[in-house]
C-alpha cells in the first residue's frame, strides 16, 4: 500500500501510555479468551465485559502515566498507517453517503495500549479492535497488528488497513441506522435469529470494507501488488470456524456471530469489486 504523500487523518485520539488508575476485579484468563472470540472485529464487542461489570460494580479507571508516550520507529510507521487508512475512509464516504441523503460524520479513531474507556464500557487490548456506537469512536491497540500476523497468520499493511475500513464499515452502519434497527429486532427473537442478525451484520461491514478498497484504488491509486489478498487472508484468518476451532477443537455455525472464514472473504470481494454500498444488503440475502 502506497501511503507516500498522503492525507492523514486529524481524527485520532492518542491515549497510549495511560494507566489503570485503581485495579479491576479480574476476569482471567478464561474471561479474555471468551472476550476476543465474542469481539473480534465486532460492533460493540463489550456485552460481557458489561455484563461482568455491572456484576461487580467496578472497572478500570484510566488514567495518563505523566509522561509524554514513547513511540518507536516501527510504531511510528503503524501510526502513520493508520491515519492515513483513516482519511481516505473518511473521503470514501463523505462523497458515498450524501447519494443516499446522508451526510457522512467522520468517527475518531482511538489509539490506546492495554486498556480502554469507551461509552460502551471498559475495554483490555484481548478485546481487539471495536466500534462504540454510543461515542462514535473506533477503538484500536496497535499491538492487534501483530496479533493479526503471528497468531492469524494474516501479515501485511492492507490486512491492517482491513481492520481499520471494517470498523469505519460498523460506523457507516450507525449512521444509515442499521445498528439501531438490528439493536432492537435481536431484544425480541431467540438465541440462534440474534447471532444471525450479528453475522450479517458483520458481513456487510466487511463488505463496505471492500467498498473503500474499491474506492481508494479507482479514485486515488492506494493499493499496490497483493494488497487485496493480503485483506482476504485477513477475512479468512478471524472466520468464526477458525476461531472456534483454535479455541474449543470444533466448530458450532449456530453459535457464529461474525461469520465463517468463506463468508467473510464473499463479502468483502463483493464490495471490492462492486464499489457500490447497495450491493451489500446482507440482510436481504438467502444465502450468506
Amino acid at each position: 500500500m502506497d501511503i507516500r504523500g498522503r492525507r492523514r487523518s486529524t481524527n485520532v485520539e492518542d491515549r497510549r501510555g495511560m494507566r489503570i488508575g485503581r485495579p479491576a476485579v479480574g476476569i482471567g484468563l478464561g474471561g479474555l479468551a471468551l472476550v476476543l472470540v465474542l469481539s473480534l472485529f465486532g460492533i460493540n464487542p463489550l456485552p460481557f465485559l458489561a455484563g461482568l461489570q455491572q456484576a461487580q460494580q467496578q472497572s478500570p479507571q484510566v488514567e495518563p502515566s505523566g509522561e509524554p508516550y514513547q513511540e518507536g520507529a516501527e510504531e511510528a510507521a503503524l501510526r502513520e498507517m493508520t491515519e492515513v487508512v483513516l482519511a481516505d475512509t473518511e473521503d470514501t464516504w463523505s462523497a458515498l453517503l450524501p447519494n443516499y441523503g446522508i451526510q457522512y460524520r467522520m468517527p475518531t479513531l482511538v489509539l490506546f495500549t492495554d486498556v480502554v474507556e469507551s461509552q460502551c464500557g471498559a475495554a483490555q487490548s484481548a478485546a481487539g479492535p471495536f466500534y462504540c456506537p454510543a461515542d462514535q469512536k473506533v477503538y484500536i491497540d496497535m499491538s492487534f497488528y501483530s496479533d493479526l500476523h503471528q497468531r492469524f497468520g494474516a501479515p501485511g499493511d492492507f490486512a491492517q488497513a482491513y481492520v481499520i475500513a471494517h470498523e469505519v464499515g460498523h460506523h457507516v452502519q450507525n449512521l444509515v441506522g442499521t445498528a439501531r434497527q438490528v439493536h432492537e429486532e435481536q431484544q425480541s427473537v431467540g438465541k440462534a435469529e440474534a447471532n444471525d442478525l450479528s453475522v450479517r451484520m458483520e458481513l456487510q461491514a466487511d463488505c463496505f470494507a471492500g467498498v473503500w478498497a474499491n474506492t481508494a484504488q479507482r479514485s486515488r491509486q492506494l493499493l499496490s501488488a497483493g494488497d487485496i489478498e493480503e485483506a482476504l487472508a485477513a477475512a479468512s484468518a478471524i472466520g468464526d470456524d477458525r476461531i472456534q476451532r483454535q479455541t474449543q477443537g470444533y466448530v458450532v455455525p449456530d453459535a457464529f456471530t461474525h461469520g465463517s472464514g468463506e463468508q467473510r472473504v464473499r463479502w468483502f470481494r463483493r464490495g471490492f469489486e462492486s464499489g457500490k454500498p447497495d450491493d451489500c444488503d446482507t440482510f436481504q440475502a438467502r444465502q450468506l
